[in-house]
């Protein structure tokens, strides 16, 4: 029953077929759940919601309507996505997701261990989110697909477990595994360990993120202020493009930040005493197991000397055709001791993975949300459910913190688990992570500053108060590569300390490559090379003359930027011929030659933010601290920014104890709605790099309040 497809059901209308897809969603249930709950929505002068509960569960009711007025379509997008059932609604696109989330058991794991795994505030508040989107729902039933509703907390949960994966990277190694051929070494006990390299770019969707945040403590700040910078890259649009929202309750929750569309907690942000920023990091938290298969029966393998018997399970895939055309595909899942398993031409592999069984992300988050001071925002981290990330904290004690989080397995240091693994050894199949007082972490260090920006968790601040790689086994697989963000901030905060708050708005806004990052020597290969070409000597001669600089009138960050993102992305750039060289040069010549006509245009020419009927120049750059990831130039002539800097904020506390924020959105509140004046009334602001207060104080709120209303009565 590997592949079987079978029709399910289908009727004759007018000629044509319908599928069996029925709603269960009873609108008149919800349409007074508002009754239950006790909140209020504020609206500011940008649209921003500011949602106001009585109790948590009552403002986590009003956080979802409000973000189901801005997102709607996002959220019940993705609850398909969540669900392992896509495949009803996008066809053959979605069947490879589902089987995915019905492969790793998520749905399995949620229905065993949501209730005792969750405390009992944390289900009631999700539960209340729950119940918001389905009261919008209700009174909004022109906008929704009623076969994808009731939501029901269990898919907000599934949501934070799947993304968590997606985060991390795990699905690049299930698509490395299904290769035609096999794509790495079977490791042996005694080999050599080195540490992985990890990735400078790394994408979720086929889109960059990365992020920044850094902080510097009251010693190494001119005015004597605690500040931090709160900059995650995402995304510019779609379900993981930050939105913004502040919620508060008056039973003491009060935070304000980002978050992706059907969260119901802040993911990065600040209360009045701290506030904390993450960025993505690329651990080791995958191993592939080689299975042994006996020859006479395909379902055991070897372990310990012993045939053991694979899992066995049929599922059903559940496909709409063509739009109207009901199928079911039956495919089969296995597992092993080690964890869900993969049969392939070349082999049959099992999958053991960092956050296996673990749903408790989101009462991590309401716990960060929650958190007062230091001491409690360090014990919700240490409940350590976040399978990666970064964190960059601060706080109005003078406290500033970095924490490279992961759920890092303790492996046998003999193997390298770079490679795959033998799948016969029981002793292989880790069971346990380090704990939270083993990760790489610095706290308050001397040098005053941290700063995280994807790198390796070993250099992020100055030398001396660094983690060190040699209390760190290899085979841990802790990242060790540098991006250009983190070697330019670092230089940066070893330059111009002690820091002026301008200063520390600069460095966020900083526009140079660093001479010192490894990709950037390839210009030096470049200026090594003899070329015959006229046009790749008029570009060398230009990127010869190139400051490294995208600001708006750079006349060489065009051709610098293209050849820059060409080498990063090639780990043998080092040894390019003289050949492979011109190549890369001549390509980047000949897309800029079809775009603009020269080599040289203008960067502000050639990257653009555009939202609706904007069109603006914009600069910055992929892989700088103002980081603007463009794509499209040969459809349109222009890059579009479509990644890298989105909302982000810099927070500070003076030496009395004032809190100051600055903030900024890509576009503006309204996701989705063309039609509303902040679908795009941010967009200038973000070009021209103009900070506004975000209204997160009472006072400040109540001097610029647009509209106040309750769900259900706007």
């Amino acid at each position: 029953m590997r592949g079987l497809i079978r029709f399910s059901c289908f009727a004759f209308v007018a000629g044509m077929m319908s599928g069996c897809q029925n709603s269960n969603f009873e609108a008149e249930r919800y349409a007074e759940l508002n009754q239950r709950y006790d909140v209020v929505i504020r609206r500011d002068i940008r649209g921003v919601p500011h949602v106001l509960g009585a109790t948590d569960p009552d403002t986590a009711f009003g956080f979802a309507y409000a973000q189901a007025e801005d997102n709607w379509q996002l959220i019940e997008d993705a609850m398909p996505f969540y669900r392992g059932n896509s495949a009803l609604y996008s066809g053959m696109d979605g069947a490879i997701t589902d089987y995915l989330v019905k492969w790793l058991g998520l749905w399995e794991t949620l229905h065993e261990n949501y209730k005792w795994d969750l405390s009992p505030d944390t289900r009631a508040y999700v539960e209340a989110y729950a119940d918001g989107l389905n009261f919008y729902a209700a009174t909004h039933p022109e906008e929704v697909d009623e076969r994808k509703l009731p939501v029901t907390a269990k898919d907000v949960v599934a949501g934070f477990m799947l993304r968590h994966l997606l985060f991390y990277g795990f699905d690049g190694v299930v698509r490395e595994v299904n290769k035609a051929e096999r794509q790495r070494q079977i490791s042996q006990p005694g080999a050599a360990v080195a540490q992985p390299a990890g990735s400078a770019e790394i994408t979720l969707g086929g889109l960059p993120i990365g992020s920044n945040a850094f902080a510097i403590a009251p010693h190494f700040s001119e005015e004597g202020a605690t500040r931090l910078a709160i900059n995650s890259h995402q995304p510019t649009t779609g379900p993981v493009a930050w939105y913004e929202a502040h919620i508060k309750s008056q039973t003491g929750l009060n935070v304000m930040g980002g978050l992706f569309p059907g969260s119901p907690s802040i993911s990065v942000g600040f209360t009045e005493n701290i506030a904390w920023g993450a960025t993505v990091n690329s651990p080791d938290l995958v191993d592939v197991f080689v299975l042994e298969i006996n020859p006479e029966n395909e379902y055991q393998y070897r372990l310990d000397g012993e045939w053991r018997d694979l899992e066995r399970s049929d599922v059903d895939i559940k496909l709409t055709l063509w739009g109207f055309l009901p199928w079911t595909v039956s495919r089969e899942i296995l597992a092993s001791e080690h964890g869900p398993v993969l049969r392939t031409d070349h082999g049959t592999y099992a999958i053991r993975y960092a956050g296996m069984g673990e749903l408790r992300q989101i009462e991590q988050w309401y716990r960060m949300n929650q958190a007062k001071n230091f001491e409690e925002w360090r014990e919700a981290m240490a409940m350590m459910s976040f399978a990666s990330f970064n964190f960059a904290y601060a706080d109005k004690d003078g406290n500033i913190m970095f924490l490279h989080n992961s759920l890092t397995p303790r492996r046998d240091p003999r193997y390298d688990w770079r490679q795959y693994l033998p799948g016969d050894d029981s002793t292989l199949i880790w069971k346990e992570h380090l704990s939270f007082s083993q990760l790489p972490q610095v706290v308050n260090p001397n040098s005053g500053f941290v700063h995280s920006a994807n790198q390796t968790p070993f250099n992020v601040t100055s030398p001396e108060d660094n983690p060190r790689p040699e209390d760190y086994a290899p085979g841990h697989g802790f990242q060790m590569d540098m991006t250009n963000r983190a070697q330019r901030g670092l230089e940066l905060f070893a330059e111009l300390g002690p820091i002026s708050a301008d200063e520390f708005s600069a460095i966020k806004h900083d526009k140079y490559y660093s001479p010192n990052t490894v990709y950037v020597g390839y210009l030096q290969q470049i200026a090594a090379t003899d070329f015959a070409e006229p046009e790749l000597v008029a570009a060398q001669a230009l990127l010869a003359s190139w400051d490294l600089g995208t600001d708006l009138d750079n006349n060489a960050a065009a051709l610098g930027t293209c050849v820059l993102l060409a080498a990063e992305r090639d780990d043998k750039r080092a040894a390019h011929s003289e050949q492979q060289i011109a190549e890369l040069l001549s390509g980047c010549v000949a897309k800029l030659m079809a775009a603009k006509g020269r080599i040289d245009p203008p960067w502000g020419e050639v990257n653009r933010h555009v939202r609706g009927e904007l069109n603006l120049p914009v600069a910055g750059g992929p892989d700088i601290l103002r980081a603007i990831y463009g794509r499209g130039l040969e459809e349109n002539g222009y890059l579009t920014n479509v990644a890298g800097d989105g909302l982000y904020y810099l927070v500070s506390w003076g030496p009395d104890g004032t809190q100051k924020i600055e903030g900024l959105h890509q576009f503006g509140s309204a996701t989705l709605d063309q039609a509303s004046p902040h679908y795009g009334d941010q967009a200038e602001d973000y070009v021209a790099e103009i900070m506004h207060d975000p209204l997160f104080s009472e006072e400040a709120l109540q001097n610029q309040l647009q509209r106040v209303y309750a769900p259900g009565e706007e």
